[in-house]
């Protein structure tokens, strides 16, 4: 028996590999699918089935393109309307992969069709679920990303909480948990930075798992402030992708051109596209190609992009250093931006010899910041872009929280005649919101290089706790 866990960090998302006697099955696989063809190939093993747990708003699942070159059945669990040709399997329902059974198990909460999968060992015992977005490590999954005109944040709510007193609870303390996500996904509130754990450590430390939960107290908590992390804009075109069958990765890729600082500059002008700038921030900010948003391939790329952009099918131009291109790309397609017009060939370099126009993000020490705050007497504009639980826990004395992925629809808070000192936890998500400010006309913007992190050493006023009139 061989169990693989396929993570990849930007998405925070986890795939599985499971094989047994020369057949394996794959779960929640990518949209790039030649590794696990590979990998199935070099083992000298046959893909029988392809494991979906839900139609995912996160990422482009690889499941239809997998299904086409290796011929293996696609399942989903009950209730799945996919518009392809699949297994929708009824609750309770066994596959056999290799020596193994793997068990439907119908856990709707997050999702109404979402699914864990129950895995017998060789010899018969139960020995691990992969859990998708019911279970999380250290949480579940949020309830409000599937809500249909008949059904509620609160009766999803309730759906999983019946899903994991009567479908999950239920199993052996032994079990290992592997779930679709970790740490950084917005598909949960808080997960835990580990990516697999037993079944009797989260009955002990997940707070959704608590034995004597009420059923009242399970909706309020796993609801309560998602209102102030809304799911990224581009969740539901995903779901429908997924759905539907999305376009081969090889084929996105293909159509991607090579363009010289002229064509680039004009493909910008004419087709209205959006440039992304992926070069590291400490570089960006000193000459970026003007209008360009800064998102760098360093971080939270992908997330941040689907978060940002809110109209899938807008054109994309590229800005990116040569050995980072190919991933660029593919992060992008990860999450269905696919309509990437073409890339600045030669990159920055290429644009500055031939003298076109840069612009710039000023930007000073936290030391320096904590001067002019005191210099000042805290009568400067601090604008903090970190999440609420961030800012909460402990912020600047009068900064204003304005989390990034409220930006746009926030820009009257930000003065276009007083300097504005923006500032994150370590730098990368101040320098993605003054690019944005750049782009809509706010020129008075500093940078406070390395974020909360730095001011924190600083001695300059803090305060811990929230003052509603100033968020966001």
């Amino acid at each position: 028996m061989l169990i693989e866990q396929i993570y990849t960090g930007c998405l925070a998302q986890g795939a599985y590999y499971i094989e047994s006697d020369g057949e394996c099955a794959i779960i929640d696989p990518l949209r790039e699918v030649n590794q696990y063809i590979e990998k199935a190939a070099e083992n000298g093993a046959t893909i029988k089935y392809i494991l979906e747990t839900h139609f995912h708003a996160d990422f482009v699942s690889g499941h239809l393109e997998l299904s086409k070159k290796t011929g293996a059945s696609i399942v989903f669990g009950p209730t799945a309307k996919p518009d392809f040709e699949a297994i929708i399997a009824v609750d309770g329902q066994i596959l056999e992969v290799g020596k193994l059974k793997i068990k439907v198990l119908h856990t709707p909460g997050h999702t109404m069709e979402s699914s864990t999968f129950l895995l017998f060992d060789e010899n018969g015992k139960e020995y691990c679920i992969f859990s998708g977005d019911t279970l999380f490590i250290g949480d579940v999954g949020r309830p409000d990303l599937a809500q249909k005109s008949d059904l509620t944040v609160h009766d999803l709510a309730g759906f999983l909480f019946d899903s994991l007193r009567n479908k999950i609870m239920t199993l052996p303390d032994t079990l290992l948990v592997y779930p679709a996500h970790g740490a950084g996904s917005a598909c949960g509130k808080n997960m835990s930075k580990e990516t697999y754990d037993t079944l009797g450590n989260q009955k002990m430390f997940n707070y959704a798992l608590r034995a004597n939960m009420t059923r009242e107290a399970f909706i309020k908590e796993v609801t309560d402030g998602l209102e102030l992390v809304p799911p990224p804009y581009y969740f539901p075109k995903n779901v429908m992708m997924n759905k539907t069958g999305a376009q081969d990765v090889d084929i996105v890729k293909s159509q991607v051109q090579a363009l010289s600082p002229a064509a680039f500059e004009a493909a910008a002008n004419e087709t209205g596209a959006i440039m992304i700038d992926t070069r590291p921030q400490h570089i960006f900010k000193e000459a970026f190609i003007p209008n360009a948003i800064f998102i760098g391939i360093k971080g939270d790329f992908a997330p941040w992009v689907g978060t940002l952009l809110t109209d899938i099918e807008q054109p994309i131009l590229i800005i990116a250093d040569e050995e980072n291109l190919e991933e660029v790309i593919t992060r992008l397609s990860r999450v269905g931006y696919d309509h990437i017009i073409g890339y600045l060939d030669g990159g920055m370099e290429a644009w500055i010899k031939t003298g076109k126009e840069t612009d710039n993000i000023e930007s000073i020490t936290a030391t320096d910041f904590a001067e002019k705050f005191k210099e000042t007497e805290g009568k400067i504009l601090v604008k903090d872009v970190r999440k609420p639980a961030e800012y909460s826990a402990e912020h600047v004395d009068e900064a204003m929280n304005i989390p990034l992925a409220n930006l746009s629809k926030n820009m009257a808070e930000f003065s276009k005649t007083e300097t504005n000192y923006l500032h994150c936890a370590g730098g990368y998500r101040s320098m993605i919101a003054a690019s944005i400010l750049k782009s809509r006309g706010f020129d008075n913007l500093i940078d406070i290089t390395g974020g909360f992190a730095a001011i924190s050493a600083t001695d300059i006023p803090k305060s811990d706790f929230v003052c509603q009139s100033k968020m966001k």
